[in-house]
């Protein structure tokens, strides 16, 4: 094939920029298809246009933003806590063969039962309001991060202990230069994993635990019979779901470049 044949054919791919907002695209359209042809009233199932109206008028009253940031505190505080607490004892399971022993049939027990399953105990334990919000969020992150983190410690090449034995490191050094950077991929994916099921939990409980936020507003929008906030706060959750999985797939980008491109 020659250079012009090459041209030719790259004209008529398509770029990878532009396949998501094609995809978008071929969805916005199926919606509207869909509420036009599917028998529904547009007060049952509005079509996209009404919902995207509705949507403005929620950012304009300054409703939607109230709700979001309070989802969005929620989240950044139990994910936070979850990451402070999980990865160390991750490493320390991993590390530690006794302990592993001793807590991890514990840890296997927990991690199975869903977050949802512990809403009447967290509202009996901390009424409503953030804090069971919060709870419900930290006990979703935690089990997959402490999980992810003893695997990826366990897995590390026993050599490289060995050889910084040899140098005499400290814990520190050992952390720092042999610990960290190892887990880091295997870290990062467990943090996309724990932070996209946090989201979820987060708007669950918001249903049933607090009286804001968006999973508060989709249920509040549902007793008041507008479909169109409800399918308006669907989709904020979703821009959001996907702007938190951009981030931290950035964050793994630039950790791997900071450990490995700089020789770490």
């Amino acid at each position: 094939m020659d250079t012009a044949e090459l041209k030719t054919a790259s004209r008529y791919e398509p770029r990878p920029l532009a396949c998501p907002w094609i995809a978008f695209a071929v969805l916005l359209l199926l919606w509207e298809l869909l509420s036009r042809f599917s028998g529904l009233s547009p007060q049952v199932f509005p079509g996209p246009i009404p919902v995207l109206v509705s949507m403005g008028k929620l950012a304009a009253s300054g409703i939607l933003l109230r709700h979001t940031v309070a989802s969005l505190f929620r989240i950044t505080v139990g994910f936070y806590l979850a990451v402070l607490l999980g990865l160390p004892l991750g490493i320390i399971l991993g590390r530690n063969r006794i302990f592993n022993t001793m807590f991890n049939p514990v840890i296997q027990f927990l991690k199975p039962i869903s977050p949802i399953a512990w809403i009447p105990l967290a509202m009996l334990w901390f009424g409503i309001g953030d804090k069971p919000a919060i709870f419900l969020i930290f006990l979703s992150s935690f089990f997959p991060l402490v999980v992810s983190t003893t695997i990826a410690v366990s897995s590390i090449n026993p050599v490289f202990f060995q050889v910084a034995a040899n140098f005499n490191f400290t814990r520190r050094e050992v952390l720092s230069k042999i610990i960290i950077p190892a887990i880091t991929p295997a870290t990062i994916t467990a943090f996309r994993i724990s932070l996209s099921i946090a989201w979820l939990v987060v708007v669950a409980a918001e249903m049933i635990a607090v009286r804001s936020g968006l999973g508060y507003l989709i249920l509040d929008s549902r007793n008041a019979l507008r479909m169109d906030y409800v399918m308006a706060g669907m989709i904020v959750i979703g821009i959001i779901g996907l702007l938190l999985d951009l981030l931290m797939r950035r964050m793994g980008q630039l950790a791997s470049t900071s450990w490995y491109g700089s020789g770490n």
